[in-house]
């Protein structure tokens, strides 16, 4: 579907990572998400002992087809910074962790853009990234696992539950789930996919099976 050298990686606290997991994943350039903890110093966090670490979700995505700018500014037009980090103190933080110049770049120009149009400067923690600790299996995917038929079907394609986190389908099928996206618009995206034919009528037949 893609080549590896256009692919990129961006950590985002946005308050509970559920639904930012769902958000992100129905993006059509978006390779795979998963979510985890991040943005602090504690060793080995869990969903129990964060530490001070923040829920995140972590974005692969095809900068051919989906430009950073376009991830932030779905980012920020999808929570309030100030409410939710008053919430709980760092689990739940509005948080943005970068790999490289080029992400920073993009991040400092879009609030520029955000500035200049009356939005001010949102509350949000922007840090360079230094590690990932992915969540409890329960969390992965929490919308989609919510409909059994569908993750039933998956597992013809997506036969552990490492191919199911890791998935495009999957996480396509998760915002569906969470209802930030329909199967319509699924059905469509899928057959510009750069995969065999077998596969594609394979996840077509797949998605339009599934009982919501």
């Amino acid at each position: 579907m893609q080549s590896t050298d256009s692919l990129r990686t961006i950590t985002l606290g946005m308050g509970c990572f559920w639904s930012p997991d769902a958000l992100f994943g129905q993006l059509p350039g978006v390779v795979r998400t998963r979510v985890g903890y991040a943005g602090g110093t504690t060793e080995a966090p869990v969903y129990r002992e964060l530490g001070d670490h923040t829920e995140t979700v972590e974005v692969v995505y095809d900068e051919r087809r989906l430009p950073l700018e376009t991830i932030l500014d779905v980012f920020w037009n999808g929570h309030k910074p100030d409410n939710i980090n008053d919430y709980k103190g760092r689990q739940y933080l509005s948080l943005l962790l970068y790999r490289d110049g080029g992400q920073l770049k993009a991040i400092e120009e879009t609030l520029q853009r955000r500035e200049a149009g009356g939005r001010g400067r949102p509350a949000t923690e922007i840090a360079p990234f230094q590690a990932f600790y992915p969540a409890e299996d329960r969390h992965q995917k929490y919308y989609l696992k919510r409909y059994p038929d569908a993750v039933e079907k998956l597992s013809v394609l997506f036969p552990t539950h490492e191919d199911l986190v890791n998935g495009t389908l999957p996480a396509r099928l998760n915002g569906v789930a969470k209802g930030y996206a329909n199967r319509t618009q699924l059905l469509e995206e899928i057959r510009t996919w750069e995969i065999g034919v077998e596969e594609r009528e394979a996840m077509l037949r797949l998605v339009e099976s599934i009982r919501w």
